[in-house]
């Protein structure tokens, strides 16, 4: 019997299950990360990162945590954007599971958050992910050269941003 992937909103108490579930995908996770200390890969680095400010989801397999997705950078008032990130367990890819994750972040984004834009970038030859994107209606607008530094360069990303409505945003 397969095992049912749900998505939930991350907890303080994930973190040692994050830090397992980043170990585990070392490997995996290698060609498209930026370069990480041994120490991130530890239950208290990852408390502190859950503690970021950022907002988290987990897709999980009973109590595995099998992919995240974070919102970074959120800014309010008149922008009300953020940066979304997010990987699945080496072992789990090709399954939706990424889908998924975008999915309830874009929904969180808009009736949660009150986001207006949601923005994401992937490496150049990274068409899984931008799949994942046009699937979720992004748009890409444009592509960075040396954007982000990984595997030991700088390394050309697409952009891309989901518009989630065109509301005005709430008076303070």
């Amino acid at each position: 019997m397969d095992v049912v992937v749900g998505v939930r909103a991350a907890e303080a108490e994930d973190a040692g299950a994050l830090a397992e579930a980043l170990g585990r995908n070392r490997g995996h996770m290698r060609a498209t990360e930026p370069y990480r200390p041994e120490r991130y890969y530890t239950a208290e680095a990852q408390a502190e990162r859950l503690a970021d400010g950022g907002r988290r989801w987990f897709a999980v397999e009973g109590e595995r945590i099998v992919g995240a997705a974070i919102l970074s950078g959120i800014v309010l008032g008149p922008f009300r954007s953020a940066s979304l990130g997010y990987w699945v367990d080496g072992e789990r890819t090709g399954r939706g599971i990424a889908s998924l994750l975008v999915a309830e972040v874009l929904r969180a984004s808009r009736d949660e958050l009150g986001l207006h834009r949601i923005e994401a970038s992937t490496l150049l030859d990274n068409h899984a992910s931008q799949r994942v994107l046009a699937k979720a209606g992004f748009e890409r607008i444009g592509t960075a050269p040396r954007y982000l530094h990984i595997a030991g360069a700088w390394r050309d990303h697409h952009l891309f941003q989901r518009i989630l409505h065109d509301r005005p945003p709430p008076l303070a």
